[in-house]
């Protein structure tokens, strides 16, 4: 279906970006940061059951038993493959691999392992382990991870893996003191 969609990167690109307007820098810069965290993001989803939105009132897409969705939107839209349900080691290797095989990062990454609304947070802790044993294996750097319900589909079971490469600057961007309903450090 669609392309690139962007997922979890939107806390990525909030979070730094209000860090650096936080900071009082001009809007330009602000807008440059949010543009560079942006380009240096990627995610990539899976659905194992479909959102069912409050206006539709009815799943968006159908997904038999036993079978997963592949590159989910945040809105409910389907993925670009189905599969046969897979281990959740499998499930990381996927996604990690769809999105380093896009991003390709020399420097470490910011990892969100986001839950899309109805997998226990228990369950999204087994599948970070997972995703950063993936890492591991392929050599990439984690700088920091963050695990839990953010950007979320309503009621879909589901995760994504989104992956932020970054340098000194926008790591002090991301450790920079947050008091949201969303995000709370450093305070």
């Amino acid at each position: 279906t669609a392309g690139r969609r962007g997922t979890g990167a939107t806390l990525f690109v909030e979070k730094i970006a209000g860090a650096a307007a936080r900071e009082g820098r001009p809007l330009e810069q602000v807008e440059a940061i949010a543009r560079r965290v942006n380009e240096s993001s990627r995610s990539f989803g899976v659905a194992l059951s479909a959102v069912t939105t409050p206006a539709k009132g009815s799943p968006t897409f159908d997904l038999p038993a036993g079978e997963l969705e592949l590159g989910i939107g945040i809105h409910g839209e389907p993925g670009r493959e189905r599969r046969p349900m897979m281990t959740s080691g499998e499930i990381a290797e996927a996604a990690v691999d769809a999105v380093l095989t896009d991003l390709g990062p020399r420097n470490p990454v910011l990892v969100l392992v986001n839950g899309m609304g109805a997998t226990p947070l228990l369950e999204l802790y087994g599948f970070n382990a997972e995703v950063q044993r993936v890492l591991g294996e392929r050599g990439v750097a984690v700088a920091r991870t963050l695990v839990g319900n953010y950007v979320t589909s309503l009621d879909m079971a589901g995760a994504s893996v989104t992956l932020c490469e970054i340098d000194e600057e926008l790591l002090g961007l991301w450790d920079a003191p947050v008091s949201t309903p969303g995000l709370r450090w450093g305070m």
